[in-house]
């Protein structure tokens, strides 16, 4: 490989021995589309000069560094949720351990392919680990990791059945489940929270999801059901944009969907998503984020009831931890849920103070009859 033709992308390159606080807190991928481009293109730089992460990553490596690549999901870094999630857990992880880690933000499937051989070809340095975020990278790597099978991968959102790749999944249905009954329980009632309200009495709430597939579709089966407990009568109007990052698609389905009755509507589309934030501002409603608390994350604290928060970081942390430790452990597959924390609801830092009490007692009461088996939560739409 023409390693001048590398040209990797240099963002934080940390060492040191802060500890690691709380890390547990991402969502959906897109599904598979095509196996990838075989072509090599040159991987972007970062506007303006490059020798200050040049002279940091100097600084930071030795003899014993460890070297993380990191393929984000189309849609990039800046999304407030699913990427941003990823890159939290390489922060951490640098911050923890003697690593540095190079990112790359593919515009579209076909590049998946071309940036994980980047990675595995590299020697200057010579990856350690290449992680990769989201499930539409799974068809990419079957065929690429057992092209490299001294090169460790993992993936987020998919399981890949090779003996080098480590595959992290999520209980995103479980989750859901929570943020429906919650959706349910208000948009039967009469709520208002800053310049936001539900009518009391709506039929009917919302589901926003990017690209439609078996991944995303647990986020929908999930909310749907949760929907359903709450008030067997509140139907769930559901759309698909086949984006995940075109916020102009998220806010004209959204906006659809609370001009027929909808006061509440929930995202599973990326930066996407960001269109339902600004359509439910527009229109006085709610919305309900995923992967990150996007209360925090997003401008749009005022209408976020709540999020449904994947820990896309602590996988992205572990494998890495893995590595730094000698004993990553490919050819595994690892699903996490609200028992093992992997998933969670979380109330908005703004709204989340105004949720009824009996509401939220409710919501708890799932989530451990979830965790105790008690209940049991759709992974399929149909099956609702």
């Amino acid at each position: 490989m023409d390693t001048d033709r590398f040209d990797r992308r240099k963002f934080v390159k940390g060492v040191g021995a802060a500890s690691l606080v709380g890390l547990a807190g991402c969502a959906g991928g897109p599904e598979s589309g095509g196996g990838g481009d075989s072509e090599e293109t040159e991987m972007s730089t970062p506007s303006g000069d490059d020798s200050d992460s040049e002279d940091t990553a100097t600084e930071a490596s030795g003899s014993e560094t460890t070297n993380v690549g990191m393929v984000y999901a189309t849609g990039g870094l800046g999304d407030g949720s699913f990427n941003d999630q990823a890159q939290t857990g390489i922060q951490r992880a640098a911050e923890d351990f003697d690593i540095s880690f190079d990112e790359s933000e593919p515009d579209s499937v076909s590049q998946f392919s071309t940036y994980q051989q980047q990675y595995a070809q590299s020697t200057d340095p010579d990856y350690d680990l290449v992680s990769c975020i989201g499930f539409l990278q799974a068809d990419a790597l079957s065929q690429t990791a057992p092209d490299y099978p001294e090169q460790d991968f993992m993936i987020v959102d998919s399981v890949v059945d090779a003996d080098n790749v480590r595959s992290y999944t999520f209980k995103e249905h479980e989750g859901s489940y929570l943020v429906g009954q919650l959706a349910g329980l208000l948009t039967s009632q009469s709520f208002t929270a800053g310049d936001s309200s539900t009518a009391g009495d709506s039929t009917n709430v919302g589901f926003v999801g990017g690209v439609e597939g078996t991944l995303i579709r647990k986020f929908e089966a999930g909310f749907t059901a949760g929907v359903k407990a709450a008030n067997s009568n509140v139907d769930v109007q559901t759309t698909y944009t086949g984006s995940f990052s075109e916020p102009s698609a998220g806010r004209e389905a959204a906006l659809s969907m609370y001009s027929s009755g909808a006061d509440i509507v929930y995202h599973a589309a990326g930066n996407t998503g960001v269109g339902v934030f600004q359509a439910a501002r527009d229109e006085g409603k709610f919305a309900i984020g995923v992967d990150r608390d996007q209360s925090v994350t997003t401008d749009y604290a005022d209408v976020i009831l709540a999020s449904m928060v994947k820990r896309v970081d602590t996988a992205v942390y572990a494998a890495a931890e893995a590595t730094v430790n000698g004993n990553f452990e490919g050819g595994t597959a690892t699903s996490l849920g609200l028992a093992e924390e992997g998933v969670a609801n979380v109330y908005g830092s703004e709204l989340g103070g105004q949720i009824p009490e009996d509401v939220k007692s409710e919501v708890e009461s799932s989530r451990q009859g979830i965790v105790d088996g008690d209940i049991s939560v759709p992974q399929d739409p149909d099956n609702v």
